[in-house]
């Protein structure tokens, strides 16, 4: 279902994007160049831009309930969030290197390292 409304949207939006720009606005618009000036031809000099905003509204209302719509057909069965679970991952542990010193233990820290000899002694002790 989901799928369905998705597919319905993009065809209204490339439809209102179509029949936008077909509007004359006050450069003219693309109305006067659509089908060599047809449409005012067939829907005589009034009807053409009546028939146009009529489909504006039309399109504009049916995209905007569409997407409102289309989320809530969304399924995913008994799938729930993280936030409804309670927010508790896991815990993640350090990617170890091979060959580089560690923690005996996990969660142990390491030891500190002991100071060189070359060292001059520090002024903690």
């Amino acid at each position: 279902m989901f799928l369905f409304l998705v597919i319905l949207i993009l065809i209204d939006a490339f439809l209102l994007g179509v029949v936008v720009l077909l509007q004359s606005g006050k450069g003219g618009g693309l109305s006067g160049i659509a089908a060599g000036g047809q449409a005012t031809q067939i829907l005589g000099a009034r009807q053409a831009p009546d028939f146009l905003q009529k489909a504006t509204w039309v399109l504009g209302t049916a995209l905007i309930v569409l997407c409102f719509v289309a989320p809530f057909t969304i399924g995913g069965g008994a799938s729930r969030s993280v936030l409804q679970e309670g927010g508790t991952l896991p815990p993640v542990e350090a990617p170890v290197t091979p060959g580089a010193p560690g923690p005996e233990a996990p969660g142990q820290a390491p030891d500190a390292p002991a100071p060189s000899p070359d060292a001059p002694p520090s002024s903690d002790q």
